[in-house]
């Protein structure tokens, strides 16, 4: 198992989602936080989430990548980056 936490990690892509949606949503967030659940993530910001996502990380999210699921916490996203990097998808 590596360490290494450099910009294509998990890690490193968390820390990027929650930095950003702690700037965006003015809260405190934890990479678990089911997003939706907890009324920080309206429908409207989940299309601005899938832009962010495309754009910070280089990805395409389309078809059944852009499920509710892949963007309810901060690992669901990262985890969604990292199978798109790897190509091997999400859905």
């Amino acid at each position: 198992m590596t360490t290494h936490q450099g910009p294509g990690t998990d890690s490193a892509i968390e820390e990027t989602l929650k930095s950003y949606l702690v700037d965006r949503l003015k809260t405190e967030v934890t990479f678990d936080q089911d997003l939706f659940e907890s009324g920080l993530v309206s429908s409207m910001f989940a299309m601005e989430l899938v832009v962010h996502l495309e754009k910070t990380f280089e990805v395409s999210i389309v078809g059944n990548d852009l499920r509710l699921a892949n963007f309810r916490s901060i690992r669901s996203m990262a985890a969604l980056v990292r199978g798109l990097r790897d190509g091997d998808g999400r859905g």
